[in-house]
């Protein structure tokens, strides 16, 4: 028998809670719940969690901080976050913070548990201990972790995927159309500017790790990586 997926509920508004509760049992879940940030952090350090619903505004610790703390544990767990501010300020916070994906409220059930099903289909990869080279880069499977010497920065499950998807085809170009494909799926509604933004994310962090590796674009075609030898 296939063992039930647990889904960790950090929301302090219980008329919601029982709404998630619901629509998660319904689809076969097992759900706990926490209604602060201090105890929903507490919860889901000590684990049994496969994926986390992390509301932003919550007592005690806003979901912001109780993702900063999370991540800085090395704590991978998929955190798709909630919440009922749709500004671009707070959705670029949540996926700096380490969120995997940023809901707003309100949401229809179909697309929170289709979310959640897209998060949580590549979990088994989550335990393995491999790592990939490329450069001085090393990408962490089990951690999200991309490491450069003494630096380590972690990555989001998008941005994981990304990074995955160019160093296992370190010799190839990869068009924008494939990375669309292969990170968001056939149905989804995505554009090619959501490739770039995450482009720009991982800029960022090999910057940040003093890498030598860089993202090259290769124009009206697509991405590959480089090094100063290539």
């Amino acid at each position: 028998m296939e063992q039930k997926r647990t889904v960790l509920v950090v929301e302090d508004e219980k008329s919601i809670v029982d709404i998630l509760r619901f629509n998660l049992e319904k689809e076969g879940y097992a759900v706990l719940t926490a209604y602060d940030g201090e105890s929903g952090l507490e919860q889901a350090i000590n684990g049994g969690a496969d994926l986390i619903l992390l509301d932003v505004m919550l007592p005690k610790m806003d979901g912001f901080t109780l993702l900063r703390h999370l991540r800085g544990a090395n704590n991978a767990t998929p955190v798709l976050m909630l919440t009922a501010r749709d500004q671009v300020g707070d959705r670029v916070e949540g996926l700096d913070c380490g969120a995997d994906y940023y809901l707003t409220k309100p949401f229809e059930p179909q697309e929170l548990l289709a979310c959640i099903r897209a998060l949580t289909r590549r979990q088994p990869e989550l335990h393995s201990s491999d790592v990939l080279s490329f450069g001085d880069l090393k990408l962490d499977k089990s951690t999200f972790a991309l490491n450069c010497q003494e630096r380590s920065v972690r990555l989001s499950r998008k941005e994981y995927d990304m990074m995955e998807l160019l160093m296992r085809n370190r010799d190839m170009v990869i068009t924008k159309e494939t990375l669309l494909l292969k990170i968001w799926g056939y149905e989804s509604d995505a554009e090619d500017n959501n490739v770039e933004v995450y482009i720009s994310f991982l800029r960022k962090k090999l910057e940040h790790l003093h890498s030598q590796v860089k993202i090259k674009t290769i124009r009206m075609v697509g991405y590959c990586l480089s090094t100063p030898e290539t």
